[in-house]
């Protein structure tokens, strides 16, 4: 490669790198506005955005692949440049997907203020979704510092999500068994909790892609401890 060359490619690596944590940034956006809509149900305005700006993650991600396959068929990147783009590629699906689950959030929320907010069951969904959002925010970090090791703790966090999601169900069935008119209230809620723990297991899976990048070690499927364990070692 010559000098010019080589800083064009270094450039669009760069560019890459930072297209990733542009969609990374309005995807959290995405799913923070819609549970402050959920905060009040008193307004839809919140959700209607989130739902509107959906189309904006999807032509993000486009241009971002298109960049992908430009660096791919012209650069033929090698070793920790190839898992870069790779893992770009991959990043960028589960950041689609994330909004995805934030437009669900933000869908079932507006069913819920159009049905005038009757019976809608307490249960309180603000940690579980702190979690989620605080997950995908480190691993966006993570793959910004190039750190593996904090990317492995966000695997361990989403058990926590998970956990926090099993204990929300057991609520709402408690509602619905004890006041029927509150299930299809619940079954919303019910929607909306999945959703925000699906976040938490798209934040896992690119947590899983940044110590793949960093140390080029395949930790899918492995216990969060094992993932801690390769994220470390150098």
């Amino acid at each position: 490669m010559t000098e010019h060359t080589s800083k064009q490619y270094d450039a669009e690596l760069e560019s890459l790198r930072s297209r990733v944590l542009q969609m990374g940034g309005l995807v959290e956006n995405q799913i923070v506005s819609a549970i402050e809509g959920l905060n009040s149900l008193s307004d839809d305005t919140l959700f209607k955005e989130v739902i509107g700006r959906e189309s904006e993650v999807n032509k993000i991600e486009m241009e971002i692949d298109e960049l992908c396959n430009h660096i791919l068929a012209r650069r033929q990147p090698a070793a920790v440049d190839l898992r870069s783009v790779l893992v770009a590629i991959k990043m960028i699906r589960d950041l689609e997907r994330i909004g995805d689950e934030a437009e669900k959030v933000a869908r079932m929320g507006l069913m819920i203020v159009e049905a005038g907010k009757n019976y809608v069951p307490k249960v309180d969904l603000q940690r579980m979704a702190a979690n989620a959002i605080a997950m995908l925010r480190k691993v966006l970090d993570s793959y910004a510092r190039v750190n593996a090791v904090s990317a492995a703790e966000v695997v361990k966090a989403d058990q926590e999500v998970d956990d926090e999601f099993r204990a929300i169900i057991r609520q709402l069935i408690t509602f619905m068994m004890e006041d029927p008119r509150t299930i299809s209230r619940s079954i919303e809620i019910l929607f909306i909790a999945k959703a925000i723990e699906r976040i938490g297991d798209h934040a896992k899976n690119m947590s899983e892609h940044v110590v793949y990048m960093v140390r080029g070690r395949d930790v899918r499927h492995k216990g969060a401890d094992v993932v801690a364990q390769e994220a470390a070692e150098k």
